[in-house]
């Protein structure tokens, strides 16, 4: 099954203690369909301007990523500008330039609608639900969002909430949505919102994944040559949805092979700055690691 993603394609420039780049590719349908592709073909809706390297996109139109819904425009590309401090867990915006990000207005083209899976990466809800309209009932609907448009629209983000499958979401997100300190006590408020799964990231403490009442907890991969952190939780959300689509089994063992499918695709974008280590791992790779992730969760 086939994967559509819509959300943003980006120029970053990211320090860490580790090295810094400028205008490197990043955007949450660029790491997505990264991870995702490693398992499936995917969809892309985005924007982008007329100044952005199109031949750095090579190798995900290799992999089957399609870009029929990726529109140009002119003027610039959406830029992120970001230091990561010694704890990579804390981070300081130094920019954020929408440019022609800012009236971004999701079209789908006709092949795209029937997408049987459907993520949506971290916009506007308003837009999130314009392209709920255009979809012609998907098997499976993902959603990510971020304390952005939960402080600032909360009214529409309810509304996409109703017809959301899956919420993937980090713990402090999870706190502000749910007006609970409790995360097992605000995922029961959450799921009363519309999505019966909810997966909440914790960083460089795992995932946790609440599947109606059942609880699922995968470790992150202790990684000895990381980096830099950004683009992780949209490769996250790549494998986790790639599996599933390949699979095409959304039974509680299959979603939990999924969140360690997700854990893997993470831990190699941490090991290099951009795309670069997901560029060139291959589904060997990925299942070496994710063998090495089951025996690391082993219990006797």
């Amino acid at each position: 099954m086939s994967v559509l993603v819509v959300g943003s394609m980006a120029l970053d420039s990211v320090e860490t203690p580790y090295g810094k780049v400028e205008d490197a590719l990043g955007g949450s349908a660029t790491f997505f369909s990264a991870a995702a592709s490693q398992f499936t073909d995917v969809n892309v809706v985005a924007v982008v301007g007329d100044d952005f390297p199109h031949e750095q996109i090579q190798f995900l139109k290799d992999r089957n990523v399609n870009f029929d819904g990726l529109i140009e425009k002119p003027g610039k590309t959406f830029r992120w500008g970001g230091k990561y401090l010694f704890d990579l867990n804390q981070r300081e915006t130094l920019f954020t330039h929408l440019n022609v990000f800012e009236d971004f207005n999701p079209e789908l083209p006709d092949h795209y609608k029937q997408t049987p899976y459907l993520f949506l990466a971290n916009i506007h809800p308003e837009l999130q639900l314009k392209v709920l309209h255009q979809m012609e009932r998907p098997q499976l609907v993902v959603m990510d969002t971020m304390n952005f448009w939960i402080e600032g629209t909360p009214e529409p983000l309810r509304e996409v909430l109703k017809h959301v499958d899956i919420l993937i979401i980090n713990d402090s997100e999870a706190r502000e949505l749910s007006e609970e300190t409790n995360l097992f006590t605000g995922a029961k408020k959450i799921q009363e919102m519309g999505p019966k799964t909810l997966v909440i990231k914790k960083g460089e403490h795992g995932a946790m994944m609440i599947d109606n009442e059942t609880y699922f907890f995968a470790p992150a991969f202790p990684l000895k040559n990381l980096q830099d952190p950004t683009g992780a939780g949209d490769s996250f959300a790549g494998g986790f949805v790639g599996y599933l689509a390949k699979t095409n089994y959304l039974c509680q063992k299959n979603l939990r092979r999924a969140i360690i499918y997700g854990s893997t695709l993470a831990s190699f974008c941490c090991e290099k700055f951009s795309l670069n280590r997901l560029e060139e791992i291959n589904k060997d790779d990925i299942e070496k690691r994710y063998k090495q992730f089951l025996e690391m969760m082993k219990v006797g």
